[in-house]
């Protein structure tokens, strides 16, 4: 299934128990059962598109908290078959990585789920979509710690333009910021801006923490090419956490 990231049409609606990496998952895992489905989720992915553009950055989204939590861009073919799981809980949301982690704190969300230092900065890079609530950065910006009210790793105008946007006592429900100009493009500008010091959240600029990190971060800025081979090689990757019990019939209830 030769799958476009502006519209993941892959996830085929997963929930699944979160188990070790495995490649349990086919290419033609549907090709008898349902042969027609790649272009039937495909279409309904594109006419979600065409009528809001922020459906690529909701999908992947999607998509990386279903594999942490039980379980214009690149193509690939997507291996399907993920067992769907029968519970869905909202306390282990926990498990997903927060914006404010560390790189330790990071190093350590991805390795639990048989992931490296490659995927986690290629992962990361799926910031190059979508929007932040200012609660997902504020940290940065107000009361950063005892000695600077905000990160100083941050460029000055762009934390200027940040507080404006989210003061502290003055914060909108809707407030927030696009997490890179081209919000709605799959591309590298996300690398660039975390060597600028404008990226959003604390746990993108942790990853100019350590020697391998920012050597990748620094290589994804420089090469698109380089990050788009890495992110569907780390897509593949992650898609293949899975623990559920089985495979959905009908998406809205288990069989």
């Amino acid at each position: 299934m030769a799958f476009n990231l502006a519209f993941l049409s892959s996830i085929l609606i997963i929930l699944s128990a979160f188990s070790p990496v495995i490649t349990a998952l086919s290419s033609n895992y549907y090709d008898k059962s349902c042969p027609n489905v790649e272009q039937i989720v495909s279409n309904a992915v594109k006419k979600g598109v065409a009528n809001d553009r922020t459906v690529p950055a909701a999908l992947l989204r999607m998509h990386f908290h279903d594999c942490f939590i039980r379980s214009g861009g690149p193509n690939w073919d997507v291996p399907k078959g993920r067992k769907d799981g029968r519970t869905s809980k909202a306390t282990e949301t926990r498990q997903l990585p927060a914006p404010t982690f560390n790189i330790s704190q990071l190093q350590q969300s991805f390795s639990q789920r048989g992931l490296s230092l490659n995927d986690l900065v290629a992962l990361s890079g799926g910031h190059t979509l979508g929007f932040s609530h200012c609660s997902s950065f504020q940290n940065r910006i107000h009361n950063f710690n005892a000695t600077h009210d905000v990160d100083p790793s941050l460029q000055p105008s762009f934390a200027a333009s940040l507080k404006n946007t989210c003061p502290i006592n003055n914060r909108p429900k809707n407030a927030g910021a696009t997490m890179d100009p081209s919000s709605t493009t799959f591309d590298n500008t996300y690398f660039k801006l975390i060597l600028q010091g404008k990226s959003l959240f604390s746990s993108d600029q942790a990853l100019l923490s350590l020697p391998k990190t920012k050597n990748l971060v620094t290589k994804f800025a420089t090469s698109k090419e380089a990050f788009l081979d890495a992110f569907v090689n780390s897509m593949i990757k992650m898609s293949s956490i899975t623990g559920g019990q089985e495979v959905r019939k009908d998406c809205r209830i288990v069989n």
